[in-house]
């Protein structure tokens, strides 16, 4: 037996994470959706992965796409963030700043770098999916700080020596 979902919820406020959409180009056009549960899994082969829930408008729509795109978005983008996470709007619509990248996937612009993906693995976890993809193309975008979720909110990371871990 597990916690309550409110109770999760509650808990892991306190946990940073850090914001990206994924894009993906299907039958129905472009296709996109905020995550904070995108982590790196293997160097070698290149994998990454994240969790999208069943509830997610955007799910049917990647899931059909052969290729995806991630992008770790910056401080400067929690408006991006917002958009994507947000329902019932065209998301690639302006102000969004986007091109064709390869394979038809969409990429935004500005982001801190974008991975061009195709599925490696996917399986069904409770209320999610976990997908894995192959990093097929990679690229740093702008400098600059990091966005995270924390305490439910979208926050800035603020620039300082990093500590080597």
């Amino acid at each position: 037996m597990t916690v309550e979902a409110v109770v999760l919820r509650s808990v892991l406020r306190a946990h940073a994470s850090g914001v990206a959409v994924v894009t993906a180009h299907g039958s129905a056009g472009p296709a996109g959706v905020t995550i904070t549960s995108f982590t790196s899994l293997s160097a070698r082969p290149a994998l990454v992965s994240f969790a999208l829930a069943d509830t997610s408008s955007s799910w049917n729509l990647i899931e059909e796409c052969d290729w995806f795109g991630v992008q770790l978005l910056g401080a400067h983008q929690s408006e991006v963030a917002e958009r994507f996470a947000s329902r019932g709007i065209d998301r690639f619509a302006p102000p969004t700043r986007w091109r064709v990248g390869p394979h038809g996937v969409p990429l935004l612009d500005n982001c801190l770098c974008w991975m061009v993906c195709s599925w490696h693995h996917h399986i069904r976890v409770g209320d999610h999916h976990l997908v894995v993809g192959a990093v097929e193309y990679a690229q740093e975008g702008v400098p600059g700080d990091s966005l995270v979720h924390l305490h439910g909110a979208l926050c800035p990371v603020t620039s300082h020596t990093p500590e080597r871990i």
